[in-house]
């Protein structure tokens, strides 16, 4: 994490879980809390040509609240908290079809928590 002369690093990984082995897993959950975001994609959505085939709940950014102003985290924690219950297809679903009414984020997120 810590580059001679400053800078940053990023490395962008993929896993393959759900393979049956216990080394997999093993792995996964050793390098999993090193991220600082995680991007889970979902093959069922894939298989249903619902596209981005993402798993929006179990995907994150650590410290988003680093990243995002005061309103928009708070909106985000009110939507995050909105999704958290439903399975990743109902979750993609409710949010392709309420963005396609909005013409950005911001308006998005207003949309859906007033």
């Amino acid at each position: 994490r810590k580059i001679e002369n400053g800078g940053s690093l990023t490395i962008i990984a993929t896993a393959l879980v759900d393979t049956g082995s216990k080394m997999d897993e093993v792995i996964f959950e050793e390098f999993k809390g090193t991220g600082n975001m995680e991007l889970q994609l979902e093959r069922k959505l894939s298989n249903r040509r619902i596209y981005p085939a993402i798993d929006i709940v179990s995907s994150s950014t650590r410290r988003d609240d680093l990243l995002l102003d005061k309103d928009t985290f708070q909106r985000m924690w009110v939507l995050r908290k909105h999704i958290a219950d439903m399975n990743p297809e109902e979750a993609i679903s409710m949010l392709l079809k309420n963005m396609k009414g909005t013409r950005d984020n911001a308006e998005f997120l207003t949309s859906m928590n007033g």
